[in-house]
């Protein structure tokens, strides 16, 4: 039976409780409005991954305390912006099966919802004087605007490479994961060295992460129905830029033809998830996915052996054995 999330919390579960408490007083407000937006983004939470990264990574090296909550909520705060603009960017009506903001109370107040949580971010890191947070945090939100550019550039040509998908999902949601483990040992003053050790391991776990999502489009008797999400909204993911790299030149040019133009019938985009198939492209992005977990795991041997890194091993084996 595979291990659950309040399984892997267990180490942390108390000061996952008092986090939540936490992340709430950090979003009070006394503006009517901004506080029942911020009321309904707190009662759509999700599994809260990313503080837990936060907290096990700091009980792994040292004393979880007052300076990882804090860590925890820059992470959460600036993740909730994200989130917040990313719907809008998408003109997406729906988070985690609730209403989006944006599609509640519109594009205009959403974003500034979203400026609203990266100023209460910068509040708290400020006046608690967090400056080795604050540049963790900061770089992480730079390299996600990037990424997300990036992304858009390459897409309209549909010339991904490898090296450049490697680089969109390094940006894009690996380096939010990094921050959250360079922000729990950065809390607990390990030497420099240490904290950017703890940024790689999430460097290589944010990867993993994002490839597992990528296999979801082209599912299987493990991973469920094919979506054909990403096909049809002409994204290149490694599947499928590993099986054009592998095609000839013809079948090649047949396949982005219809990516670029065929993508909304349903019959064509079932006829790229097959070529996918058929050309290796699932088995070469798992064996991928499995090479960037073994570098997580063996980063993380060389921490010390607790409760909190056996909880991280399990956290990294539940990113890829999860079935959505």
């Amino acid at each position: 039976m595979p291990i659950s999330i309040k399984d892997i919390q267990a180490p942390v579960a108390e000061e996952m409780k008092l986090f939540e408490q936490k992340f709430r007083q950090s979003m009070k407000t006394d503006v009517m409005l901004l506080d029942q937006i911020m009321k309904y983004i707190i009662h759509r939470k999700g599994k809260q991954i990313r503080p837990m990264f936060v907290f096990l990574t700091a009980g792994t090296l040292g004393q979880i305390g007052d300076k990882t909550h804090r860590g925890a909520t820059l992470i959460e705060l600036i993740h909730t912006a994200s989130l917040v603009h990313d719907d809008v960017v998408d003109d997406s009506n729906y988070r985690r099966g609730f209403f989006s903001i944006n599609a509640l109370w519109k594009n205009k107040i959403a974003v500034l919802v979203g400026d609203f949580l990266l100023t209460k971010s910068l509040d708290l890191g400020l006046k608690n004087k967090d400056y080795q947070l604050m540049e963790i945090v900061n770089n992480a939100v730079k390299e996600m605007s990037e990424g997300e550019l990036l992304q858009i550039e390459k897409a309209r040509k549909l010339d991904i490479t490898e090296a450049i998908y490697f680089e969109v999902i390094r940006q894009k949601t690996a380096s939010l994961i990094a921050s959250c483990c360079a922000v729990g040992a950065a809390s607990v003053k390990v030497s420099d060295e240490i904290v950017e050790n703890a940024r790689l391991l999430g460097e290589k776990i944010g990867m993993a992460f994002q490839i597992k999502d990528d296999l979801f489009d082209y599912g299987d008797e493990q991973i469920g129905k094919p979506t054909g999400i990403d096909v049809k909204e002409k994204k290149m993911t490694l599947p499928l830029i590993y099986a054009l790299s592998k095609a000839s030149w013809f079948e090649k040019r047949r396949i982005i033809n219809l990516i670029k133009n065929e993508s909304h019938k349903p019959a064509k985009v079932k006829e790229v998830i097959a070529f996918v198939k058929q050309s290796g492209g699932i088995a070469y992005t798992n064996d991928v996915m499995l090479r960037y977990v073994a570098e997580a795991k063996e980063i993380l041997h060389n921490f010390p052996e607790n409760p909190f890194r056996n909880s991280l091993e399990n956290l990294i084996q539940f990113t890829i054995d999860r079935t959505k």
